[in-house]
């Protein structure tokens, strides 16, 4: 009586119900450039075997699923396709989680396939939506301008990189060769290095030069248009440049919710091996993002020189500030400042202290 009832009211109002045979379709997905490998799970049944699409038949297909159910998730591991398939699968109406990569032959019996690897998914998902939260990792899907803004800065990164490369291709040539040169041999001293080389030597050094000098040039644009979009009022030590890196690595500072988030997102958090009544502390567990945590130890470093009296440093200045402490010791001390620079950072970054009350001094 119920259900008609309810049919009844609803065809009143102009709107049939339409019942879907099924509750939800779990797709794990393993995608690649020209494939993508399916594995479907409808509501507790067994997975169904893995099929093979092309990414323009996938959505098709995927849309189709919308049609059975009343919930459709997938998931996918996060790697160099980016984001683009989330957004259109969350643009159809299914739930899809974008997760960190994961080694899906636990047990080691060097059966891995992208059958295998879909199917897995497929299963850790089942787990993951009937509560199992620590299934996989879910990773938060930056915005499109949030992407677009990280893309500057790490291209600027990626042609330092290469500069160095070619920088040290140069050097390696000329010591090779008997002429053992130290620093950016293509610049200031290329006029009076080129006098003391031979001709052909020189000819083969000008290939390099000129690339460096095409490198430079970009170099200087990446790195103005970085700046120019720092804030005019910074604490003394954090150039505009490391600013603006560390904010589009982080994408959105009121996406953590506490301390431990932030500390956890640096990598810079201590691992832990314990046993019993046996315990010890290891080396950070890098599982976080590593060019956030590069600039933050480069940052911490200076901010020693550049504020001193602030109470991080304050706190640390026995170890780093003491000449008799070994260079171990101040690497260890130089990581926990930066662990928690990264939190005072989100703490003034969201409003919750103002740089005065940590004793930062402004520029």
């Amino acid at each position: 009586m119920k259900t008609t009832n309810i049919q009844n009211n609803a065809q009143a109002d102009g709107a049939p119900v339409v019942s879907k045979p099924y509750r939800c379709i779990k797709l794990g997905l393993d995608v690649h450039a020209d494939s993508i490998r399916v594995v479907r799970m409808i509501d507790g049944a067994t997975p169904q075997p893995a099929q093979k699409m092309t990414p323009d038949e996938f959505p098709k297909w995927a849309a189709k699923q919308l049609t059975l159910a009343d919930r459709v998730c997938s998931c996918y591991e996060a790697g160099p396709l980016g984001y683009g398939l989330h957004r259109k699968l969350l643009a159809l109406g299914i739930e899809n989680i974008v997760i960190r990569p994961l080694v899906l032959d636990e047990y080691r019996v060097r059966v891995k396939t992208d059958k295998t690897d879909a199917l897995a998914l497929t299963k850790r998902l089942d787990t993951y939506i009937r509560g199992n939260c620590k299934a996989f990792a879910a990773i938060r899907v930056p915005t499109e301008q949030e992407e677009q803004d990280r893309t500057l800065s790490r291209q600027r990164e990626q042609l330092v990189r290469e500069a160095r490369r070619l920088g040290a291709q140069g050097r390696s040539l000329m010591l090779f060769h008997g002429f053992h040169i130290h620093g950016v041999w293509w610049r200031v001293q290329w006029k009076t290095l080129k006098e003391k080389l031979p001709g052909w030597l020189v000819e083969r050094l000008e290939v390099f030069r000129a690339l460096l000098q095409v490198l430079d040039a970009q170099l200087r644009k990446l790195t103005q248009a970085v700046e120019a979009q720092a804030p005019a009022v910074r604490p003394r030590g954090l150039g505009a440049l490391s600013f603006e890196v560390i904010r589009r690595e982080i994408g959105d500072w009121r996406r953590f919710n506490n301390r431990k988030q932030v500390g956890s997102y640096t990598g810079l958090c201590a691992g832990v091996s314990s046993s019993g009544g046996s315990r010890k502390t290891l080396s950070i567990n890098k599982c976080g993002n590593p060019r956030l945590r590069s600039s933050l130890v480069t940052l911490a470093w200076r901010l020693v020189q550049y504020q001193p009296r602030c109470r991080l440093i304050q706190k640390w200045k026995r170890v780093l500030l003491k000449p008799q402490m070994t260079s171990g010791a101040r690497k260890k001390a130089i990581v926990a400042v930066a662990r928690q620079l990264a939190v005072d950072l989100w703490r003034w970054q969201t409003g919750r202290i103002q740089a005065e009350q940590l004793g930062w001094r402004m520029n």
